[in-house]
């Protein structure tokens, strides 16, 4: 079976303290689902279109574990928690078997 990825881009962040209320809400809802962090916001090259600022990466078992994580209502909580006008790029995405 393969794998599923959470990645998100923040494109800026002016005011990373804004975040404290997502951060602790969304890590144990991701932890609970089954969510391993493989990147938060460590060191970046960026090629082409890409952009060198946070990026987070996050593993589950499955496709359809990741979905649901981002479904559940824990992490529901956590998108509420995020400020207005926040912006990211997010994806869940499938791994190869």
């Amino acid at each position: 079976m393969a794998k599923g990825y959470w990645a998100s881009v923040y494109p800026a962040i002016s005011d990373p303290e804004t975040l404290t209320a997502y951060i602790e809400l969304a890590g144990p809802a991701v932890g609970a689902a089954g969510g391993r962090v493989l990147s938060r916001g460590g060191r970046v090259v960026a090629h082409e279109a890409g952009i060198t600022e946070r990026v987070v990466l996050i593993e589950f078992d499955s496709f359809e574990q990741a979905v649901a994580a981002y479904e559940s209502e824990a992490y529901k909580k956590a998108l509420a928690a995020l400020p207005d006008g926040f912006a990211r790029d997010f994806r869940i995405v499938e791994g190869t078997d």
